[in-house]
């Protein structure tokens, strides 16, 4: 039997990755209207990545016969001006999905539910590189986004990118 905090928390995880997904399509609608295609790029594949993110915490409540409950997706309510806006906005979203999951861990922690603990053990380190790519993008931002040929050199760097699925193995 699972303890009812962390199974509610897994569940508002769902939400909470299937609405970053919604907030990197918003930012890849942003960079698609500056003709950016390799930063749109790179948040449809973030976009990918959370959606992902979503199904794992739904598939791993599933496998344990956690009830999972879809709530209504918020829509984001970011704006935008300017293109650094939109990284320190990833960054700062993904520091709260890295906050949202560590609580996660921390109730589990207390609950002593080391199987959950387990399989969030592959979502902190994510977020680790999540927030390191964040960090690096705003970087090359400040360094290159200034000058138009940097900037495009940065924009073909991100129209390189590939999807990968993540390969974690659920209970």
């Amino acid at each position: 039997m699972f303890n009812k905090k962390v199974a509610a928390l897994l569940n508002e995880q769902i939400n909470k990755e299937f609405y970053s997904a919604y907030l990197y399509l918003d930012m890849n609608n942003y960079f698609q209207d500056r003709g950016l295609d390799g930063f749109a790029n790179w948040y449809m594949i973030q976009a990918q990545e959370e959606r992902d993110h979503a199904m794992l915490f739904y598939q791993y409540m599933q496998n344990n016969d956690i009830k999972v409950t879809l709530e209504a997706i918020a829509k984001p309510d970011k704006t935008f001006k300017k293109d650094m806006d939109v990284l320190k906005a990833g960054l700062e979203h993904e520091q709260f999905v890295t906050a949202s999951i560590n609580a996660i861990y921390e109730e589990a922690y207390k609950a002593k539910d080391f199987r959950t603990m387990q399989f969030l053990d592959w979502f902190i380190k994510e977020q680790g590189e999540e927030e390191t790519n964040a960090r690096d993008l705003i970087t090359k931002m400040e360094l290159f986004g200034n000058d138009p040929k940097s900037l495009y050199m940065l924009n073909q760097e991100l129209k390189a990118r590939v999807y990968s699925a993540p390969s974690l193995v659920l209970d």
